[in-house]
């Protein structure tokens, strides 16, 4: 069966499912709302285009905070990549610094910023900067020695040499990092707008869940996790993939 058609049918069946439990009560509407309810939830938020602008708030705050996480997660990378000392103080440190999850530096930047725009940005930039740097290194540091020894026997050094070998070679790193980055960046974004004073997509579900709407925060959780799968699938991994197959990776 096509794929595309297995999932069709996975969520015709889930849906189904979901529609059977909540008519014949197999849990409370009021803790899991029916999919008509959370339809109509969706609706009435589009109409009054309530949605629609947290869409914007939060696409705008993702797009400057990505921006910046990817030119300063490659910046690091270059630098960790290319300098001993540097891998071995901030590259241990970066390392450490993963595993931290987002939410986490939420207090520290509303003390800093206050809570406002810039705030769930600094969030957002620390969610994609990290894993950015990280696969910049990696890319840079698994360029084959072949190539740089063949490169520098025809001339090439210093910045040529990085940019016309070193850098191209580890183009399959740098789209992976860019897809990792965007992913942690977007569940950054999430967490941060849970705080946030809107409007936002985050700042919504909060809004939601405070005032008992579950069906509203159904319905927001299915619109961040359709917009993570498309994004992710429809435009990353797409790009990925044709990367890989014209470097010879696949």
């Amino acid at each position: 069966m096509n794929p595309i058609l297995k999932r069709i049918l996975f969520f015709v069946i889930l849906i189904g499912f979901w529609s059977f439990g909540s008519a014949v009560n197999l849990w409370s509407e009021v803790l899991f709302p029916s999919p008509l309810s959370v339809i109509n939830s969706l609706v009435a938020g589009i109409t009054d285009m309530t949605l629609i602008y947290d869409l914007i708030a939060s696409f705008r705050r993702l797009a400057i905070g990505l921006s910046i996480a990817l030119i300063i997660g490659t910046a690091i990378g270059v630098l960790i990549a290319k300098s001993k000392t540097a891998d071995d103080t901030i590259g241990a440190m970066l390392l450490a610094l993963q595993s931290v999850p987002s939410i986490v530096w939420l207090p520290l930047a509303i003390m800093w910023f206050g809570l406002n725009e810039k705030a769930v940005i600094f969030i957002v930039i620390l969610g994609g900067t990290f894993v950015m740097a990280l696969n910049i290194r990696t890319g840079i540091k698994n360029v084959s020695p072949l190539f740089i020894k063949a490169a520098r026997t025809m001339g090439s050094s210093g910045f040529d040499l990085f940019l016309r070998v070193i850098f191209p070679a580890s183009i399959p790193h740098v789209v992976t990092g860019t897809r990792l980055a965007w992913a942690f960046s977007w569940r950054a974004l999430m967490a941060g707008e849970l705080l946030s004073t809107g409007p936002g997509l985050g700042y919504t579900l909060r809004y939601a869940s405070d005032f008992g709407d579950m069906s509203l925060v159904i319905g927001v959780m299915i619109i961040i996790g359709v917009i993570g799968a498309i994004v992710d699938q429809l435009i990353f991994q797409r790009i990925e993939k044709n990367v890989a197959r014209r470097w010879g990776l696949s």
